[in-house]
């Protein structure tokens, strides 16, 4: 290992990071992190913060789990990689399958295919949504809904329905067919709509307009996040993802619910469709499922869409999609290990609670300084501040002064992510009472700062 100095002085030198300019980022060295325990990171000069980011959206373990850790090992030990392709399987995998599908039983789900992470769960829940349609005598669904806000991986069909210009514009054209809605955002809509009940309706309307200009019979799948995650944690009124249900089934339309952070406990429920009280026809997990002690997704489908693959007699049922690593039998051992770890420490409970004090201090801090003009969150544990210049006319704040209050913030002893004009948080889910207090405690220093 190279000493310190050696490191910071290769900081960024040959390494090109995700979501940075890589010229910026040679001139403002990344921070580097060196060690973790518990609900805190520490990095390579030795100051260490609570990880309010929860690494990205993805630690709700910690990372002390001695459990997973242990789980990982054992399995590299026996069989550190085979092929899950047709024709091969390992233990594990089958244990893992098992034990997601009734994780998400209450959900609908009936079965699961593995893949290496969110972005991967994603592109599978697309192409075989098409697939779904073809098998069914409808190969004209090709197209897909979405909303404007909403975050759903960097792949080609990920970016397609992203709803975020920054991961699209650079890499256009992309998938085409591909049709955005407006975020059931109550701060900032075009409908200029407050009211987080009429703007569900609202939406819903602008979604069954679309449908109907589209020619419902060409509409493959809506695909959502139950909250928005990347986009700023954009609650939606609690009708909203059951209206959208009620008008995919309506026109025959699938819905997929993206629950790559919204799974496994951080909403406060074991999904974000069951924090709404819906049941989707597919959904796209990872993050939690391993507490990202090894990069583990899938994608999971309900009865309805697996018998019509599992009955197909005409030969296309295969599915010709998948990854090298799908089904790692080391990933899945992590799996088994963290679903266990999750369900015993009942992560959802704490999540609700300690996102409840969470959003509260927000709000508290709300009062206390201007600059922020909306708090998000109260439904687990995920939430954002807006940050603005002008409460009044909602302008966002200048990224110099969003920069200055993420260091000042950081310094003083948390670490929070900036999004656009946000400072977002998903600290892991095993966060105390203290640890909350803290990170509104950092967070104070950090606005004071601007």
């Amino acid at each position: 290992m190279k000493d310190i100095q050696e490191l910071k002085d290769l900081n960024a030198k040959q390494i090109w990071h995700p979501m940075g300019h890589p010229g910026d980022l040679q001139a403002n060295a990344p921070t580097i992190i060196d060690r973790a325990e518990g609900v805190r990171i520490t990095d390579i000069d030795g100051h260490e913060t609570i990880d309010a980011v929860g690494g990205l959206w993805c630690a709700n373990l910690g990372y002390s789990n001695d459990v997973v850790k242990q789980a990982i090992s054992d399995q590299l030990s026996k069989l550190p990689y085979y092929s899950a392709f047709a024709g091969t399987s390992n233990a594990p995998a089958i244990e893992a399958a098992e034990a997601v599908v009734n994780f998400f039983k209450p959900d609908g789900m009936a079965r699961a295919f593995f893949t290496s992470g969110g972005s991967d769960s994603v592109e599978t829940a697309l192409r075989l949504s098409r697939q779904y349609h073809r098998l069914r005598g409808q190969p004209q669904r090709i197209k897909f809904l979405s909303l404007k806000k909403g975050y759903h991986g960097t792949h080609f069909g990920g970016a397609s329905v992203n709803g975020n210009a920054r991961f699209r514009t650079a890499y256009e054209p992309l998938l085409p067919g591909c049709y955005h809605l407006p975020s059931p955002y109550s701060y900032r809509n075009p409908f200029n709509e407050s009211d987080p009940a009429k703007l569900a309706q609202l939406v819903a309307q602008t979604m069954e307009d679309e449908i109907l200009f589209q020619d419902p019979s060409t509409i493959a799948a809506f695909i959502l996040e139950p909250i928005q995650g990347a986009g700023g944690v954009i609650v939606y009124h609690e009708s909203f993802m059951k209206l959208a249900r009620d008008i995919c089934d309506k026109y025959g339309i699938l819905m997929i619910s993206d629950e790559v952070i919204t799974g496994f406990g951080r909403t406060g429920d074991w999904s974000g469709a069951r924090h709404w009280g819906v049941q989707p026809d597919m959904m796209t997990t990872a993050k939690g499922i391993t507490s990202a002690y090894f990069p583990v997704g899938a994608t999971l489908l309900n009865a309805k869409v697996a018998e019509t693959f599992e009955s197909d007699q005409s030969g296309e049922g295969g599915i010709f999609h998948g990854y090298t690593y799908s089904a790692h039998p080391v990933g899945m051992a992590a799996v088994n290990a963290c679903l266990s770890e999750t369900l015993r420490l009942d992560l959802k409970s704490n999540a609700a609670a300690r996102g409840t004090q969470l959003y509260n201090g927000l709000k508290t801090l709300q009062v206390e300084f201007d600059v922020i003009g909306d708090v998000r969150g109260g439904h687990g544990l995920m939430a954002a501040i807006e940050l603005v210049s002008d409460r009044g006319t909602k302008t966002p704040m200048d990224m110099p002064s969003l920069k200055r209050a993420h260091k000042a913030c950081y310094q003083s002893g948390t670490m929070v992510r900036m999004g656009g004009n946000n400072l977002l948080m998903s600290p892991p889910l095993t966060l105390t009472e203290a640890d909350v207090s803290k990170i509104l405690d950092d967070l104070r220093v950090g606005l004071k700062a601007i």
